[in-house]
């Protein structure tokens, strides 16, 4: 049998479970301190509404329960495509990605 490669299969998710079952982990604290430490943190997130890999009812309830203050929670933004996981498969959603990156960087720029 070959070797699993140990880049990216070696997560620890001790500590992760749920009703004594593993789930996955929760980077939910870490990003709200993180923008709370660094004010000027912008955060984007892209949506296909019909991804079953990362559901987007589950990133928006995540992104709007952050327990930011206000003035931190408009640094989140959140965009959506009429695709799945892979939006950029679909020639409309791939433009609509591309301006929608392009903006945040120069967003960033401007932080």
């Amino acid at each position: 049998m070959p070797k699993v490669p140990s880049c990216g299969w070696n997560w620890n998710w001790s500590g992760a479970y749920r009703g004594g079952f593993p789930a996955a982990p929760n980077s939910q604290n870490s990003l709200a301190q993180a923008m709370i430490t660094n004010p000027r943190l912008i955060v984007q997130v892209e949506n296909g509404y019909y991804d079953m890999a990362t559901p987007f009812f589950e990133t928006e309830f995540t992104m709007t329960h952050l327990g930011l203050p206000a003035e931190l929670q408009k640094n989140v933004k959140l965009n959506y495509y009429n695709a799945g996981h892979m939006m950029y498969l679909q020639d409309d959603d791939r433009v609509h990605l591309h301006d929608n990156v392009a903006s945040f960087i120069d967003r960033g720029m401007k932080q």
